[in-house]
């Protein structure tokens, strides 16, 4: 079966971010003591669960420029295009500089906090009611919660939790612009 490019783009999105949120999971678990509070999720990336984190974050970020590709075939929307390769390669040099590979590891996580959250909000113009206002509200939270991890306010999360706010809401829009994706029908219009 021939799937449409918008299709295709949705299959890759969703199973980019699916397959990272259980691929933390299961690091987060590998890893004696560690902390959602106290540890960076990087950490994941230099312990006993290195092998699944690394993995899984640069496989994250091949399969969302898999499925950029597929979303530009589609609909021809190069700001977004550009927003989601530099998060996607923010991505794949998270895997591949780890933490303690300074600087590189910090501009890369730079890179994939700052613009998946500038896609998230970007998403809107392909979307209509309410799931662009969601994936905004989704982008901004994220961004906000750069803006204060950058400034060491942690509201009480620490470091570990304030990251996580950073990064769910990009996969929870990751996944659900994913499944809008598949399910869009091409004689439905977009915004």
């Amino acid at each position: 079966m021939v799937y449409s490019n918008e299709k295709m783009a949705g299959i890759f999105f969703f199973i980019a971010a699916t397959q990272f949120i259980l691929g933390l999971i299961v690091a987060e678990a590998l890893y004696p003591g560690y902390s959602i509070s106290t540890n960076y999720i990087s950490d994941l990336g230099v312990g006993p669960s290195a092998t699944v984190f690394n993995a899984s974050i640069f496989l994250l970020g091949a399969l969302m420029i898999v499925g950029t590709y597929f979303l530009q075939r589609a609909f021809n929307v190069k700001i977004f295009t550009v927003l989601l390769t530099l998060a996607a390669l923010g991505s794949i040099g998270v895997g591949i500089f780890t933490e303690n590979s300074e600087p590189m590891h910090a501009i890369a996580a730079l890179i994939v906090f700052l613009f998946s959250g500038l896609s998230a909000i970007y998403s809107y113009k392909l979307m209509k009611l309410p799931f662009s206002l969601i994936n905004v509200l989704l982008g901004l939270m994220s961004l906000s919660a750069l803006v204060l991890y950058a400034v060491n306010q942690y509201l009480g999360l620490g470091a570990g939790g304030m990251e996580r706010i950073i990064v769910y809401p990009i996969l929870i829009w990751t996944i659900g612009f994913g499944g809008f994706l598949i399910a869009y029908s091409e004689n439905h219009q977009m915004c």
